[in-house]
Formats: C-alpha cells, sequence, structure tokens
C-alpha cells in the first residue's frame, strides 16, 4: 500500500516539518557514513600492506587514488552537515540546513559512487590478468550504483511530479 501526501497531508507546523527532515536527513547520512569510514579506513590501510608496491601497477595505483578520493569527498560530504547544524545552531537556518545537507548527500553519494567503483576494479585489477574482468567490473558497480542511487529516485520523482501536477 501506497500512501499519497495528498490523500493525507501531515498535521504539523512548518517549524516541525524542518525538524523531521533535518532529523531524516541526519538519520541516512549515519548509514551511509558509516561504509564510507569502513572503506575510507581499509584504503587508508591499503599502502602499507606487503608488497603494495609490488602488486600494484600504474593503473592499479591511479585506482586506489581515485578510491581514496573519493572515500575522502564521501566522508566531508556526509559529515559537513553535522558540523554546519553545529555551528548554526539556534540561527533559525533550518531551512538551508536541509538544502545543503541534500546537496551534500547527493554530492556524497557520487562520491561514494566513484570510490567503490574504484576499489572494486583496484581488486579486480590486481586478481585478474583480463581486461574484461575490470570493464566488466566498472560496468556492473556503475550501473548498480547509478541505477539505485540515482536513476531510479529520479525517474520515480519525476513520474510523482507530473502525477501531481496532472500530467500522468
Amino acid at each position: 500500500m501506497t500512501v499519497n501526501p495528498a490523500d493525507k497531508p501531515r498535521n504539523e507546523t512548518e517549524h516541525e516539518r524542518l525538524d523531521r527532515q533535518l532529523m531524516e536527513l541526519l538519520q541516512g547520512f549515519r548509514v551511509a557514513t558509516t561504509g564510507v569510514q569502513v572503506l575510507f579506513a581499509f584504503l587508508l590501510t591499503v599502502p602499507f600492506s606487503a608488497n603494495f608496491d609490488a602488486k600494484v601497477d600504474g593503473t592499479g595505483k591511479a585506482l586506489f587514488y581515485v578510491a581514496l578520493f573519493g572515500a575522502a569527498l564521501a566522508s566531508i560530504c556526509f559529515i559537513a552537515p553535522v558540523f554546519q547544524h553545529r555551528i548554526l545552531f539556534q540561527l533559525d537556518q533550518k531551512a538551508l540546513l536541509i538544502r545543503r545537507a541534500n546537496r551534500f548527500g547527493i554530492a556524497g553519494a557520487f562520491a561514494l559512487a566513484v570510490s567503490i567503483t574504484a576499489s572494486t576494479t583496484l581488486i579486480v585489477h590486481a586478481l585478474s590478468d583480463g581486461a574484461a574482468a575490470v570493464v566488466t567490473t566498472v560496468v556492473v558497480v556503475l550501473l548498480l550504483c547509478g541505477w539505485a542511487w540515482f536513476v531510479q529516485p529520479y525517474l520515480t520523482r519525476v513520474h510523482a511530479s507530473g502525477r501531481a501536477s496532472g500530467d500522468i
């Protein structure tokens, strides 16, 4: 069963709505941040593992840097709204914080998708000799992240906004 917001409007004030939206965003960031931190921690240890330089060629090192900086950027994006909230606390800027947090979340998701793709490709590249395995990894991971995180919700958003305006 789906709930249509037009059928059952929430009985909340603007202030309550902003509080709810901010809490929903921050809860989502808690989930994403945990995954990013595990990936980032793993990537921080990789260069110190035995024979990293011997096992990883120039392509592998480039993939490693893309994965590392992608994870760092994702961490920054997912953590930024928390610190901004602390600094702007009680300045009546919650609507601004929610807009910024949403943008940071989308940017963080893109960075995380890049980092996951580069990390997975690096591992496949190090473990196999075939370029086909690497291409398959990139395509599959990018397609999965792209579809599940961006394309599918975007299509749902377009469909929902069309339905709300009477187009569909």
